[in-house]
């Protein structure tokens, strides 16, 4: 490789630094596992942010820089964008973070630097959007002058097992050299193998169809469980006894939340609208998750409307964020939940120990209570907090009202209630 491409060894000899630009749920563990090797500009447009992570980071603040200050990426010479790529309120693909930090990056590129995004698009989106925009503002041309990567974020917040560093890591680049050239720098930040993809819409591809075969899966449950609903069988019966097949994949109905399996298969379907080509399987699959808060909702209101007779009734909401001990609010289908109740004329109040109050405040107008305030006529478990887990029958009947349903999104309580109404999926 050209020696002014060699970046490996001016990372390793701290002459140039790391740039991770987004510093969100995906970014900051990036910035922090690099920092344990090379020096990093962590860089993200919020100050607030910026305050939060400084003073709770593990990482020494001597190998690390954490700043709003886009003037430091010229610090750098590799730089991983790791922005959000969400939908719009219509579920079309919401690009304008990373357009808007690859327009940054332009403004300080140089010849023999690189850039990696590790954002989750589309197939084709680095290529046709990305690369010709860098080109164009900073007036360098890419594979000549500077490298482009791509690299499909892994990170799964809160998730101990699951890691960064221990997580197997596809990188790409506009040619072999910048692939081999990122396998070798992933590779000493990572403990887990390090592939390489054939190019970089291969890699971009992989990210789409983890995540769609997941929301495709999901959907599936979700449908058998409407199913056997109806046919008074108890599907999670149903599904353990179908687990005892060796290959028999272990899905489970539910909610779906989060920046990856509501979003990601939407972009794929855009594409595929783009192309001339349908979709008919991902797109349904979506249709049937995104229609899991409504179904819950009518359900319970169906139930909660043949037991008991006062009005207008009382819910509690335990949780809403859409990750177990995590305080990502991103895509809570519990938002879509009591904005139905509260139009079906429903008092209701959410209770969550992880959630910011401000956040879901500012984000969906919705105000979290400190505490439950009973009596409830129904009382709804959306995630399994590590606070909620060894709640036992005795708690929930000192809340609940007489003939008052306990539902349990995800079966925590499963066989360990017998004196109040009871539902799950």
């Amino acid at each position: 490789m050209n020696d002014r491409f060699a970046i490996y060894e001016n990372l390793k000899t701290r002459r140039t630094s790391v740039a991770v630009i987004g510093l969100g749920y995906v970014g900051r563990p990036v910035a922090e596992a690099f920092a344990r090797h090379f020096d990093v500009v962590a860089y993200d447009i919020s100050q607030e942010r910026i305050n939060h992570i400084k003073s709770s980071s593990p990482v020494k603040h001597d190998t690390v820089h954490f700043t709003s200050d886009a003037n430091d990426l010229d610090k750098a010479s590799l730089y991983i964008i790791t922005v959000g790529t969400p939908v719009d309120e219509l579920k079309r693909p919401d690009l304008s973070q990373l357009i808007s930090v690859t327009k940054t990056v332009a403004g300080h590129l140089h010849h023999g630097d690189y850039v990696v995004y590790e954002s989750t698009v589309y197939p084709g989106c680095t290529d046709s959007i990305c690369i010709p925009l860098l080109e164009e503002l900073s007036g360098i041309k890419c594979g000549a002058d500077f490298k482009v990567g791509y690299s499909p974020e892994r990170i799964n917040p809160v998730d101990t097992e699951h890691t960064f560093r221990n997580t197997v890591k596809i990188v790409s680049g506009v040619d072999h050299d910048t692939s081999t050239m990122l396998q070798k720098i992933y590779r000493h930040v990572i403990q887990a193998d390090v592939v390489c993809a054939s190019g970089i819409r291969v890699a971009e591809a992989s990210k789409i169809v983890e995540n769609t075969q997941r929301c495709v899966n999901i959907a599936l449950m979700n449908e058998m469980s409407r199913l056997f609903s109806q046919m008074d069988i108890n599907f999670s019966e149903v599904l353990d006894m179908a687990s005892t097949k060796w290959n028999f994949v272990d899905y489970r109905p539910g909610l779906v939340g989060g920046h990856c399996i509501p979003v990601d298969p939407y972009y794929l379907i855009a594409e595929s609208a783009r192309l001339g080509l349908d979709a008919p399987l991902t797109k349904s699959s979506c249709s049937v998750n995104d229609g899991m808060a409504d179904y819950i909702v009518r359900s319970l209101l169906s139930i909660l409307n043949s037991r008991t007779s006062c009005a207008p009734h009382k819910v509690l909401i335990m949780g809403f964020t859409y990750k177990a001990n995590s305080d990502d609010i991103r895509n809570p289908a519990v938002a879509e939940m009591y904005a139905i109740f509260t139009a079906a004329g429903l008092s209701v109040d959410i209770i969550d120990p992880h959630a910011d109050v401000a956040s879901v405040k500012g984000t969906f107008g919705i105000e979290l209570s400190a505490v439950p305030s009973p009596l409830y006529d129904l009382i709804i478990v959306t995630i399994g907090h590590d606070e909620y887990l060894e709640l036992d029958e005795d708690y929930f009947i000192g809340i609940a009202r007489r003939d008052a349903i306990l539902a349990d999104i995800k079966g925590i309580y499963r066989n360990r209630i017998s004196k109040i109404g009871y539902w799950t999926l």
